[in-house]
Parts: C-alpha cells; sequence; structure tokens
C-alpha cells in the first residue's frame, strides 16, 4: 500500500506490514497489491488527487450542514466507493460500509479525517452507510 495513501498526511506505508498481516490473503488484498504495482508516478498522483478532492467535497459538505443521508453526501459517497472500485479493488456498497466502520473505530482513520474537520469520520461514514 506504500504510495496509495488516503491522501495528504495519511502515510499507508507505515502501515502495509500490519495491512498484510491482517488482510494479506484476502482477494482485495491481492487485487490492489495487483494494481498498484503497475502505476506510475503519475497514476498515484492522480489517485491522489482524486481522493484529496472528495476528502475536502465531504468536509466541505459537512461545514455547508448537509445531511449525510441527503443526495449531496451520499452521491459523494458513491464518488469514493467508485474510486476505490476503479483504483484498488472491486468495492460493493456492502464491502465500502465495511471499511467506513474503520473510520469511526480505527483512531488514524479518524484521526486523519477529524483533523481536516471536527466530526468528519462519522460524517463520512454516515454517508457511506446511507448509499448502501
Amino acid at each position: 500500500m506504500s504510495d496509495r495513501g488516503l491522501s495528504k498526511g495519511f502515510d499507508p506505508a507505515e502501515y502495509e506490514e500490519e495491512a498484510k498481516e491482517r488482510w494479506g490473503e484476502t482477494d482485495a488484498y491481492r487485487e490492489a497489491a495487483r494494481r498498484t504495482s503497475s502505476y506510475t508516478k503519475e497514476d498515484r498522483a492522480r489517485q491522489q488527487a482524486e481522493m484529496e478532492d472528495i476528502e475536502s467535497s465531504f468536509a466541505d459538505a459537512l461545514r455547508a450542514g448537509l445531511a449525510a443521508d441527503g443526495p449531496e453526501a451520499v452521491a459523494l459517497a458513491e464518488r469514493a466507493r467508485r474510486h476505490i472500485d476503479q483504483w484498488f479493488y472491486p468495492c460493493s456498497t456492502e464491502m465500502h460500509a465495511m471499511v467506513a466502520e474503520g473510520y469511526v473505530t480505527d483512531p488514524r482513520f479518524t484521526a486523519h479525517y477529524d483533523d481536516r474537520e471536527p466530526g468528519l469520520a462519522r460524517y463520512v461514514r454516515a454517508a457511506v452507510v446511507a448509499n448502501r
């Protein structure tokens, strides 16, 4: 996962061994490894820029007071799901909801989101769950 960061401020290389230990035997992990192994520096930059835009849009929606289960936030959740599906592994709405649970149960993910905007981790998770 080394160059596949969620966005600025989150260095997945720090967690490569943990990720491999936890998910290394899964189809999703193997598919992500297969796909990302051929990404160029430009591919990685594009992927990260897209994720940065998605996260910024979520923060803007939260600041604007848009409901996490409203159409705008749910559309962002779908955009985030499609991003994972395009760049890493097939990601159903159910799989995305499981991933999003980590945003609020893993303090590292929570900090990543909440450092951008307080409450963003819970907001994103709620939007992802509403997208199921």
